[in-house]
């Protein structure tokens, strides 16, 4: 199987790129696996300050894989995107997110547990979920801490598109920047992160996300099974079928 994630290390910065552009970088299993196993070896490197995750193509991240969730259990896959979504978030380094282009679903799950993350302005965010009979259960770990309540209601029933100018007024992404200044920008903050101590960094990263990795290993069992459940039912799996149809057609 060709990589889908692919590793590399510059300046203190370790970059994660996701790969996938036939499923538009959605969380398959194999991706899954690899994110994790790039996280992990980013994590054991001490010459890593920082650690980045990019995407290749015009989609950051399309969220589940529905090929996979509509023939398969979902749990196991639940926990494990709990399990990243928590890794992210307690890793003693900071990780950057680079958001542009589409950023649906459980990719917002992924830039919500990042320490920062960086938006080009005209990114485009859904939280498609409800429209396919499902809730944004797992994600709602990360997402709903990071969010203004108000911004959190209206996205999550929703499920309309906003902006990444959007995004960084509800509070889910760091700032939004001209698509033309993106990487500029994201380059000047991994820089300025990796001039930090790895003690400095760490320990106040732990203080940071105290709160949020409480939350997580309260709830996030609750919302792994409440998320296999809503795929297993007839109203998403009728959902599901009729999207990947219109995809295909």
């Amino acid at each position: 199987m060709p990589e889908l994630v692919h590793f590399a290390v510059a300046d203190a910065v370790a970059t994660l790129t996701l790969d996938s552009p036939h499923n538009r970088n959605a969380l398959s299993r194999q991706l899954v696996t690899e994110l994790f196993e790039g996280l992990e070896r980013a994590s054991a490197d001490p010459a890593v300050k920082v650690v980045l995750i990019r995407a290749e193509g015009r989609v950051f991240c399309s969220g589940a894989d529905l090929s996979e969730a509509s023939t398969e259990g979902m749990e196991v896959g639940a926990r494990r995107i709990v399990d990243l979504q928590r890794l992210i978030v307690t890793m003693d380094k900071p990780v950057v997110v680079r958001a542009y282009g589409a950023v649906r679903a459980g990719g917002i799950g992924i830039v919500a547990a990042a320490d920062i993350a960086i938006a080009s302005d005209d990114a485009t965010f859904a939280l498609t979920e409800v429209k396919l009979g499902l809730a944004a259960a797992i994600i709602s770990l990360t997402v709903h801490h990071r969010m203004n309540p108000r911004a959190a209601a209206l996205t999550t029933l929703g499920g309309e598109v906003f902006t990444g100018a959007e995004a960084a007024a509800y509070g889910l992404v760091t700032s939004a920047v001209p698509a033309d200044d993106l990487d500029a920008e994201v380059d000047r903050v991994c820089a300025s992160l990796a001039t930090g101590a790895a003690q400095g960094l760490r320990e106040s990263k732990r203080i940071l996300n105290r709160d949020l990795v409480a939350r997580i290993d309260e709830r996030g069992a609750e919302l792994a099974a409440l998320s296999a459940t809503l795929f297993a039912s007839d109203e998403a799996r009728d959902a599901m079928t009729a999207f990947l149809s219109r995809k295909k057609g």
